[in-house]
């Protein structure tokens, strides 16, 4: 058991050793994670990969090893002995055995670490990011990436069985704008052009249905150049697809099918399918977002016709200016303190509601409300037969214009469920939001937008509004949210190439600007494209809900801080002056000498919302 050189040759993984190898020779080879001094015996914990084992050292027969220091590399020669009863380590898979030591060689020694390297650890994030490395032996956090490698597996596994095949696309392509900014990439053949790195695989996945792929994935590494939010990353992966000769429900009913496997391989755990669908105005309407959390059985009403030619002054000029009244009933929330209504109005003013009220309903029928004194007798009651409400029920009522009354209720309904207890036992919700606006006016640009990419096709009944009132034009659009989370999204695509043209021509694009921008994609829908249909999954997102784990950064190796900075490696950073030149390139000001390695960069905490927006 020595290997060339006389370093002793690995026999067994730590993590591999029961009862069964009792009596048997073993060479073991990891880290130090615990040591402790009883008397004259060492026990090391020794931990490598797959898991961790006890070690029992008599350091009079083993030269260095009182000078073991946590995290040194070892080797260690020995038999597997049982533990004494008493020793037993239940909640360890290798607790009832033990290694006694005959041979030590330190492979490699360690500085101290700067945290602890084991699970449940309290320390800030942008030093564990800056020492990435040390971060990851950490047993939670490499289960995580073992648990991201079952879900790539799971996917590729299913789709394989399919038919589908599995293509890469460029990194480097042309800049064609599609929503966020991209990052360039300056070209030293060609001064002055630029790359860009794609963020998506958008037009190179519709070609290859063009080519006739016909079942085309890839689990494609995406970039893009924008303001970043507290959970998403400037680089990122998704699970993209696409098929020819399909719609939406093809393409919704596969995905399903394929989350339910990724489920079953990865928590043994399947969900129940086919996942609800919830057209996108009936989704804003029932729960005031397009990402709605199903775990929470609270839904939205509009009480607007109840309160027409109410005396009560704020929800009358509410009404006055064209808003709407909403209510949301809350079971139980009549326990509610008036500090805590304080409260909720304030927030909902700050999310630009108008106004809240409440009504408490009481036991024997009484309503307890400062509406009462304004609303005519009986109002109260209409108002709680409407929403079926029942004693011990808080009724809450917000007022305001529609655009910023229904996020505010949207969250007042998150927030409810959240303090009442309401989200019962589902630990997963899966959701289809469908028919979304094509276009949405954008104040920052003036103009119309699309809401998800300008290469998703129009609801077939809605084709013949686009060159009149595009702002009401549907798309043939789907997401996919779970527990209120989007995980992301796809349409069926435009193939006939003058469909494409009016709908840039919809987004203000003139018939020159599509062709230098788009040529060679309009180009190519002209030779026999067939109708397709797709769908991109953020893998990171849904792999951050599945483990359980906090932030999407908890499941990437090395990520990005909310800053798009790597801690680990200094980026982004300055370059030589040389290779500026080589590029053509001069900047100005002249650049910071880039990010320090000690910077401590600060890490936002995740929030939940929207995952990567479509493809």
């Amino acid at each position: 058991m020595t290997g060339a050189g006389g370093v002793l040759k690995r026999t067994h993984g730590c993590g591999e050793l029961d009862p069964a190898a009792v009596g048997a020779e073993v060479v073991l080879c990891g880290w130090v994670a615990r040591h402790r001094d009883h008397g004259g015996v060492l026990f090391v914990d020794l931990r490598d990969a797959s898991g961790v084992v006890q070690a029992v050292l008599r350091p009079e027969g083993l030269p260095g090893a009182h000078d073991l220091r946590l995290e040194d590399v070892v080797a260690v020669r020995g038999v597997v002995t049982p533990r004494p009863p008493a020793m037993v380590n239940p909640s360890l898979p290798t607790g009832a055995v033990e290694i006694d030591v005959t041979s030590l060689e330190v492979l490699n020694s360690s500085r101290t670490p700067p945290f602890y390297i084991r699970d449940g650890i309290t320390v800030e994030e942008s030093l564990r990011l800056r020492y990435r490395y040390l971060d990851l032996r950490r047993p939670e956090m490499r289960e995580r990436l073992a648990f991201r490698d079952r879900t790539a597996r799971a996917i590729r596994e299913f789709l394989h069985e399919r038919g589908y095949i599995e293509v890469e696309t460029p990194i480097l392509t042309r800049s064609t704008p599609e929503g966020a900014r991209d990052y360039l990439v300056p070209s030293r053949i060609a001064p002055g052009s630029f790359y860009a790195l794609p963020q998506s695989p958008q037009l190179f996945k519709q070609l290859l249905m063009v080519a006739g792929v016909e079942r085309y994935f890839q689990l494609a590494r995406c970039f893009r150049d924008e303001d970043l939010r507290a959970d998403r990353q400037p680089e990122f992966t998704q699970l993209d697809l696409e098929m020819s000769f399909a719609g939406a429900a093809e393409v919704m009913g596969l995905v399903e099918e394929l989350v339910a496997h990724v489920l079953q391989r990865t928590t043994g755990r399947r969900p129940q399918v086919p996942f609800p669908r919830i057209p996108y105005v009936e989704a804003i309407r029932r729960f005031g977002t397009d990402r709605p959390d199903l775990r929470v059985p609270l839904e939205i009403r509009d009480v607007t016709t109840l309160f027409r030619g109410t005396a009560f002054a704020p929800f009358a000029r509410t009404l006055a200016a064209g808003g709407i009244i909403g209510a949301l009933r809350a079971p139980g929330g009549a326990e509610l303190s008036r500090r805590e209504l304080d409260d909720l109005a304030c927030e909902m003013t700050g999310r630009g509601a108008a106004v809240l009220a409440w009504a408490m309903l009481e036991a024997g029928g009484g309503v307890r409300s400062p509406l009462a004194k304004h609303l005519e007798p009986g109002s109260l009651k209409n108002l709680s037969e409407a929403l079926a409400g029942e004693p011990g029920d808080a009724l809450l009522l917000v007022g305001g214009s529609h655009p910023a009354t229904m996020p505010a209720l949207g969250w007042l309904r998150l927030e409810m469920g959240r303090r009442l207890g309401l989200t019962g036992s589902e630990e997963w919700r899966f959701a289809w939001v469908t028919e979304f606006p094509l276009l949405t006016w954008s104040e920052e640009e003036r103009r119309l937008v699309a809401v998800h990419h300008p290469f998703t096709s129009p609801l077939p009944e809605d084709l013949d509004r686009l060159d009149g009132d595009p702002a009401d034009v549907r798309a043939d659009a789907y997401d996919l949210v779970l527990n209120g989370i989007e995980l992301g999204g796809g349409s069926v695509r435009i193939h006939r190439r003058g469909v494409q043209q009016r709908v840039f021509g919809a987004l203000g694009l003139t018939l020159a600007e599509a062709e230098r921008r788009f040529g060679f994609f309009l180009e190519a829908l002209d030779y026999g494209a067939p109708p397709h249909a797709g769908i991109a999954l953020g893998l990171d997102r849904l792999v951050m809900m599945l483990a359980g784990a906090a932030s999407v950064r908890e499941v990437i190796a090395f990520p990005k801080t909310a800053r798009a900075a790597c801690l680990l490696s200094g980026a982004p950073a300055a370059v030589d002056g040389k290779q500026l030149e080589d590029l053509g390139l001069r900047v100005s000001p002249p650049p910071a000498t880039g990010l320090p390695l000690h910077a401590c960069d600060h890490v936002e905490q995740a929030e939940a919302g929207p995952g990567e927006d479509d493809e």
